[in-house]
């Protein structure tokens, strides 16, 4: 059976469902988390809505890959990264406009939404965990994964640091820390994409090429 690539449609196969599953948690979570976010005139609610869509979109992209060779991933983690770049931007003229129109948020509305967020995230989590070193479009996935709960977590003690203070600097505070978390995780994403260009066309190998089960080149 060796060399008929039954070892790359097992594992193409178990990306893929993996996909597939992250994909709709974050497409569903991001119409639920967006709306109870401008009900709750929460920035970091909405900014965490906003990076859900954003992970649905590269997730889409990561499905796009499965199967691929090793520039389509590479080239699929880099769109991955500008993508999140432009949501890190949103994110922060969300900010601008909140600042200057926006009212104190429902906290309680923030850490309810917030910790059914993550718990959908930490499900995502778990689904990616076995693929964290697999290729770099999965090893994106990861990343995007990881941030969103980080995110959540953020949601949840700015609502309950706005329930406290009876302000809204938390809530704005939160969301410039969740943009800052795109932005870097975005900046990992395209190192390490531009890193397997690189490494592809330095080594020579071919644009046909994909890794298989084991980790070899094939």
């Amino acid at each position: 059976m060796s060399g008929c690539g039954c070892e790359v449609e097992i594992k193409d196969a178990s990306q893929r469902r993996v996909l597939y599953w992250l994909l709709s948690i974050n497409a569903l979570m991001f119409f639920v988390e967006f709306a109870l976010g401008w009900i709750a005139q929460s920035t970091a609610l909405i900014a965490d809505s906003l990076d859900m869509l954003a992970d649905a979109v590269v997730y889409g992209i990561g499905l796009y890959a499965v199967g691929k060779t090793l520039t389509h991933k590479a080239n699929a983690a880099l769109a991955s990264g500008y993508l999140q770049l432009m949501l890190a931007v949103l994110i922060l003229m969300d900010i601008t406009r909140r600042l200057m129109f926006g009212n104190e948020p429902d906290s309680m509305l923030m850490v309810l939404v917030g910790c059914i967020a993550l718990v959908a995230n930490v499900i995502c989590l778990v689904l990616i965990q076995r693929h964290k070193s697999d290729e770099v479009h999965m090893r994106a996935s990861w990343i995007f994964s990881a941030n969103d709960v980080i995110a959540n977590v953020g949601v949840i003690f700015g609502g309950a640091l706005v329930f406290w203070s009876g302000q809204r600097w938390p809530d704005m505070v939160i969301g410039l820390i969740i943009s800052i978390i795109v932005f870097k995780g975005a900046l990992r994403i395209l190192k390490d994409a531009r890193h397997e260009l690189d490494t592809i066309a330095s080594a020579g190998i071919s644009e046909n090429a994909y890794i298989d089960s084991n980790g070899d080149i094939k």
